[in-house]
This record gives C-alpha cells, sequence and structure tokens, in this order.
C-alpha cells in the first residue's frame, strides 16, 4: 500500500514538474497525476534503453519527470 502511495507521489511531482518544464502546461491535480504516472513507466523504459537505473527518490523523480516531458512533448506534436 505504501509503495503505491509513494509511486503516486512521485507521479503527481513529476506531472507537476513537466508542466512548469513545458512552458506551464499545467492539467489540473488529476491531469498532472495522469501524466506523470504515464510518465514514470515512460521514464523507466527510456532510462532502461539507455542503461541507466533510477536508485532513490531523487533518481526516481528525475526519471518520471523526463518521462512526463516526454510525454507532453508528445501530445503537443499530436495536437498541433
Amino acid at each position: 500500500m505504501m509503495n503505491l502511495i509513494y509511486f503516486l507521489l512521485i507521479g503527481l511531482a513529476a506531472g507537476w514538474l513537466a508542466g512548469k518544464l513545458m512552458k506551464g502546461r499545467s492539467f489540473g491535480l488529476v491531469g498532472n497525476l495522469i501524466v506523470g504516472i504515464i510518465g514514470a513507466v515512460l521514464g523507466g523504459f527510456l532510462f532502461g534503453l539507455v542503461g541507466l537505473a533510477a536508485i532513490g527518490l531523487i533518481g526516481r523523480l528525475i526519471s518520471a519527470t523526463v518521462g512526463a516531458v516526454v510525454l507532453l512533448f508528445i501530445l503537443q506534436k499530436i495536437k498541433s
């Protein structure tokens, strides 16, 4: 149960950070959570492709944020 809460909190923070990094592309609390969670999965996959591992809170937050930024970038390209 704590792992799920931990994952959700990291996803929320990553979604918020990605929204700030991508020039204010914030989707509100629930939207940021969804972007962050999908970004966490995507970031873990992308880090694995290049041989990196996210260790600890900061590592997981960085990985999730990178994934969320990539997700927002892709969504922005699809939308325009």
